[in-house]
């Protein structure tokens, strides 16, 4: 956010990761926003449901007043080498989570072990799918049935990535994957499919989410969302 005001960076604003100017332009933003102002509101909320880690940084005081919560990676990693991701990448996609729980986009399931997960529609567009709406989207190929696209944003910390998903029945645990021009991978944000799905008869919704990722989108050849079982569902060329 240099030159205008993302309401999607109102996790970043939360947790004190947004650079002086841009903290300043949406705390001004904020004075007429009332939409922005509850989602900074809920957000006081999400240190009770994200557990498993320190504070973030050095553990001050966020813009808004109060401490930065405590978050955790919202994938589920199953290799090492998904947990050997740089710290500041770490800080994008805990950013990009408090703004998924708080806008409602994020599945529950990804929160608790009852089953319990969020609508396939809502009756209000909420921040992803309004960035993936306002974007220009890249077109995915998907497997049998699965459709999808990405819009990708050039941030100072990297690239916003938002994707559209639909065709898709669970249960699934999925994530986004950016990888490299170097080959290497990036777990950008992931979620839970509930039984329901996205995009399907009886649920014709899509998925509207998005993450962070440290890389340039120029350092990206590509996007994928692949279920934790190893099965690729979606691949996006940037």
């Amino acid at each position: 956010m240099t030159s205008r005001v993302e309401h999607t960076d109102v996790g970043a604003y939360a947790l004190g990761l947004l650079e002086e100017d841009d903290r300043a332009a949406f705390s001004a933003h904020l004075r007429t926003c009332a939409a922005c102002v509850a989602e900074l509101r809920e957000l006081s909320g999400v240190a009770d449901a994200l557990t498993g880690v320190g504070r973030l940084g050095d553990g001050g005081v966020t813009p808004g007043g109060r401490r930065r919560a405590e978050v955790i990676d919202l994938p589920r990693h199953r290799k090492v080498t998904d947990r050997r991701t740089r710290r500041g990448t770490f800080m994008i996609g805990a950013a990009a989570a408090v703004t998924l729980v708080a806008g409602g986009i994020a599945a529950g399931t990804a929160f608790s072990t009852e089953g319990t997960s969020a609508p396939a529609g809502h009756s209000a567009p909420g921040p992803a799918e309004d960035a993936y709406r306002g974007g220009v989207p890249l077109a995915g190929t998907g497997a049998s049935g699965v459709a999808g696209g990405l819009v990708i944003e050039t941030k100072g910390w990297g690239t916003h990535a938002v994707l559209e998903l639909k065709g898709v029945k669970g249960p699934l645990e999925c994530e986004l994957i950016a990888v490299s021009t170097a080959g290497e991978r990036r777990v950008v944000t992931g979620w839970a499919v509930p039984e329901k799905g996205y995009g399907v008869p009886g649920s014709p919704d899509p998925l509207y989410i998005h993450g962070g990722v440290a890389w340039e989108p120029a350092g990206i050849t590509r996007f994928e969302v692949r279920t934790t079982d190893g099965d690729t569902l979606l691949t996006v060329a940037v």
